[in-house]
């Protein structure tokens, strides 16, 4: 790293990054519970689930909105020693640090489906919903703002994997150009520049 500058990872990134990983586990946890008509049976279980997915979804996609906003709001602008990380490296990163927990998740979801057949699996399902649309959010404010955000990723490590954490003080800002991630963390379509300032 160049002295001087800190290892900065985009806030809508880390955010993304368990939508995917959340979503399709949930998804087959909930296909497999269907094939057994557990406790409740069937019915109950899908609107049971489908219940559990709109609350997850809106709880996970608005929690701690304010605090995102804070944080975008006494962002300081980057230095041009500050090295931005790779989108696909973020992505690897977070879901390296949660691979137990993700399993964990998806084991819970399937040993539920014995009592409420795919509920478990629509929870989880709603989840990665809630961690898309919160991207999305931050990807309009992003746009609006004409700014990216950045966190530095030491605090991400021992926060674990947080953008919003405890441990996070402040964001870092660059130019809508910079980095491999479009505003919303999504891969961007066009090529950009890399570097702090750009």
């Amino acid at each position: 790293m160049t002295r001087g500058g800190q290892g900065l990872a985009r806030v809508a990134v880390v955010v993304r990054a368990g939508a995917a990983p959340l979503w399709w586990l949930g998804v087959f946890a909930a296909g497999i519970g269907l094939a057994t008509p557990g406790l409740t049976g069937r019915r109950v279980g899908v609107l049971a689930g489908a219940a559990l997915f709109v609350l997850a979804t809106a709880v996970v996609a608005y929690g701690r909105r304010k605090r995102y906003v804070a944080l975008a709001a006494s962002a300081a602008r980057a230095s041009k020693h500050d090295v931005l990380q790779d989108r696909a490296v973020t992505t690897r990163n977070w879901r390296r640090l949660h691979r137990w927990w993700l399993l964990l998740a998806f084991l819970a979801a399937l040993g539920s489906a014995f009592a409420v057949p795919a509920a478990g699996g629509l929870l989880l399902a709603g989840c990665g919903a809630g961690l898309w649309l919160k991207a999305a959010w931050l990807g309009r404010r992003e746009g609006a703002d004409e700014v990216l955000l950045w966190v530095r990723v030491d605090w991400l490590r021992a926060g674990a994997g947080d953008p919003a954490g405890k441990r996070v003080k402040s964001y870092r800002s660059t130019g809508i150009a910079a980095g491999d991630a479009a505003p919303g963390g999504s891969r961007r379509k066009t090529p950009a520049l890399v570097q702090a300032g750009g």
